[in-house]
């Protein structure tokens, strides 16, 4: 029950129609029994994770603001949830990756040959997402940065609240909470900003998304004799594209479907691929995984106390565990190394980027610059293992620039479809203001919407793609 799927769309108006009837104690209820059908359409089994993830933190969370702050109780208590849902994490997700790799470790050092015990189970959707989600919660109320919720069905609205339970994004229990558990007021400007960030998260995923999706994956599953190395940069420039308007696209939706109903969930994305530099690229990048890491890995770690050496290794160890947190697979593993190698070699002058005067020219080539470093790391996050993204990086750095018909399309396509969309994030960045279209006058906004609504009917694909981040 995709966001871009029919069936989606007849069930939320059903759910959006009964929610208006009720009074805040009835739509809480409407909208976990909604969740729960929501999350059950892709696999009733997984339901019994998510209420067992929900149960454990909901009481563990008491046990633990029961006791004194910070306690030994208090934290063999909050140990016990992060067990319990890294455990579960851990079994579905990491399992077979870990004991597949040991097994080829031990071949490979000690030519000894074993059978790795694998479980062979299938990955729930958007265990990472609800797991970081209740986790946090239980941390914060370790930490006495929040109260434990009291009511076990507000609970689970904040584990299972559908637009934003399988990719995000990533809610913190002092936003969302308290949305949950007080009565919601209308906002004269929900629906201007739903109905915006619905049509431009359906013009992301549809027209952009979708159709570079096709580049991508013909130019990936092609063999190196059928391109040449400029089709390959064409390809990682589209999966650049993909991803974000697939993700970008899946956050919009979700923030504007939550504001018809009276939740505010956070902006995921700011414009990212305008970043000059890494750190300034993840707090424009999925900013709740980000913020996330940052605050519950990152800073528990020592941050950027201790000196440089200490400061590299803690970003290191957060970037290779948000890799990992992406997936089960050495492709996942390199790309959040690399980008831990880029945080540790800019920070020398990063202070210096961000805060030096530039000109207009001097923004857009660093932004240039940046982002095709940016692109040198999807291609380990889209390559299906590490000798593919050898064969690209030789193709495209040492071999002859050839190219076939897919230059041409592709790079036409990036231009028609894609390039629209950066002018309007540039309007959008120069402004400083990701709701700015909602604020201009009517006559804007219809053209805006008129000629969103006109790309979607066109070029509309005729197989739409999963969105990336359900398999995480």
């Amino acid at each position: 029950m995709a966001f871009n799927s029919y069936l989606f769309w007849l069930f939320f108006v059903v759910v959006i129609g009964l929610y208006r009837l009720l009074p805040h104690r009835g739509q809480n209820r409407l909208l976990l029994v909604a969740s729960y059908v929501f999350y059950g359409a892709w696999d009733a089994r997984f339901l019994l994770l998510i209420a067992l993830s929900t149960v454990v933190d909901f009481f563990v969370a008491r046990q633990v603001a029961r006791a004194p702050r910070k306690s030994g109780l208090a934290k063999r208590w909050c140990s016990l949830s992060i067990t319990v849902n890294l455990g579960i994490l851990g079994v579905f997700k990491y399992f077979d990756f870990f004991t597949s790799s040991f097994a080829r470790l031990l071949e490979t050092l000690f030519n000894y040959h074993a059978d790795p015990l694998t479980l062979n189970v299938i990955l729930p959707v958007g265990i990472s997402f609800y797991t970081f989600q209740t986790l946090s919660y239980t941390i914060d109320v370790y930490r006495g940065e929040t109260r434990p919720a009291t009511n076990l069905l507000d609970f689970g609205l904040y584990v299972a609240f559908f637009p934003q339970l399988v990719a995000g994004p990533i809610e913190r229990s002092h936003r969302l909470l308290p949305q949950i558990i007080n009565p919601r007021k209308r906002r004269g400007d929900d629906f201007a900003n739903g109905l915006y960030l619905v049509v431009s998260g359906l013009f992301a995923k549809i027209v952009i998304a979708d159709n570079m999706a096709f580049i991508c994956n013909g130019i990936f599953a092609a063999p190196s004799p059928e391109v040449g190395g400029i089709d390959r940069i064409v390809g990682v420039y589209a999966f650049a594209f993909q991803i974000y308007g697939d993700f970008y696209g899946y956050s919009a939706i979700a923030r504007g479907i939550s504001l018809w109903m009276g939740i505010d969930l956070m902006a995921n994305f700011r414009m990212p691929y305008f970043a000059r530099s890494p750190s300034d690229f993840w707090q424009r990048w999925h900013i709740s995984l980000s913020s996330w890491l940052r605050d519950y890995l990152y800073i528990p770690l020592g941050g950027n106390r201790g000196g440089k050496l200490l400061t590299y290794r803690n970003l290191m160890l957060t970037m290779l565990l948000g890799g990992l947190w992406h997936g089960a697979g050495w492709t996942f593993v390199c790309w959040g190394l690399y980008h831990g190698l880029l945080l540790c070699a800019y920070r020398p002058f990063e202070k210096r980027i961000d805060e030096q005067e530039q000109g207009i020219l001097q923004r857009v080539a660093g932004a240039f610059f940046f982002f095709n470093l940016i692109c040198i790391g999807w291609l380990f996050f889209r390559a299906e293992s590490l000798s593919q993204v050898w064969v690209f990086l030789t193709e495209i750095f040492f071999t002859d620039f050839t190219s076939t018909h897919l230059t041409s399309y592709g790079i036409g396509s990036i231009l028609y479809l894609v390039g629209p969309f950066l002018l309007f994030e540039a309007w959008l960045e120069r402004r400083r203001d990701l709701l700015a279209l909602t604020r201009v006058a009517w006559g804007w906004r219809a053209a805006a919407y008129s000629y969103a609504l006109f790309m979607l009917l066109v070029h509309q694909p005729h197989r739409s793609s999963e969105f990336i981040y359900f398999q995480f």
